[in-house]
């Protein structure tokens, strides 16, 4: 497989040391983790990504969007004074890869690209005008057919993985959940429990490892601390429905009032 800007020498794959890599460092800032580091997605995905408003990241499925690539075919190529624009298509739809041009980047024709081949493309999603666009850092063409699927494989395991949680190794009765999903640091764990917990979504697993950690008496845990855990990506009213979710589901009760909460046994 193609090697170039994406995974060095590690055979392709996630970036190490990133949220989406089996090295991950689970201490390290979320936020900061997830905006550096490199996500494979399909266009629908980043068609599908959400913003508060123009300043804030971008977000799939509260999971915060950082750097993306892409595997796509070039439909056209637009050259202007200052930047290249390439229109890329991947079955599940259209965006713009916009590049500007410095002495790295000398044009298409000098990097190979032309319309109707296959290109990988990494940047940052941007927008303007309500069109939404790839800020592009690197884009080459594909030389390994294989990269294609490699790369749909790959987009559908990490989106997996955040929904559901990474499963077990084979033969291992206690699965590790490296993904540090939106900004909190308490990430799901290698523990029986968290095991049991693994199909709920990422935030009602915050608020479950939370509760595990924090609950050491019969009056439970106020929501302001747990808001306070798994806040910062979350408003009140995500965090309120979560806890309801798990209410419903049998997972969590209330205790003194409404508003103090313990982890069901």
């Amino acid at each position: 497989m193609s090697q170039g800007f994406y995974g060095g020498s590690g055979g392709g794959g996630y970036l190490p040391g990133s949220p989406f890599s089996a090295t991950a460092s689970p201490g390290g800032g979320q936020k900061s983790e997830l905006s550096a580091s490199l996500r494979p997605m399909t266009i629908a995905q980043l068609n599908k990504a959400t913003q508060l408003h123009p300043e804030a990241e971008w977000r799939l499925d509260d999971i915060e969007v950082g750097q993306v690539t892409i595997v796509g075919q070039i439909l056209s190529i637009q050259q202007q004074a200052t930047n290249s624009v390439y229109a890329i298509v991947d079955g599940t739809g259209t965006i713009e890869a916009r590049q500007w041009l410095n002495t790295d980047t000398d044009g298409s024709i000098q990097q190979g690209l032309k319309e109707n081949i296959y290109v990988r493309v990494a940047g940052n999603l941007k927008a303007f005008n309500s069109r939404r666009y790839i800020n592009t850092t690197h884009i080459r063409p594909i030389t390994d057919p294989h990269e294609l699927y490699f790369h749909i494989l790959e987009s559908m395991t990490v989106t997996l993985s955040f929904e559901r949680g990474v499963p077990a190794a084979p033969g291992s009765a206690k699965g590790k959940d490296v993904v540090m999903a939106d900004a909190s640091v308490y990430n799901v764990g290698s523990t029986a429990t968290s095991d049991q917990f693994s199909h709920l979504p990422v935030l009602q697993r915050q608020i479950v490892r939370f509760l595990q950690e924090n609950s050491t008496s019969d009056e439970g845990v106020h929501v302001s601390a747990i808001a306070r855990a798994v806040g910062s990506g979350n408003d009140a009213q995500k965090i309120s429905d979560a806890l309801d979710k798990l209410m419903d589901a049998g997972h969590v009760y209330t205790t003194l009032d409404e508003s103090h909460f313990l982890l069901t046994a």
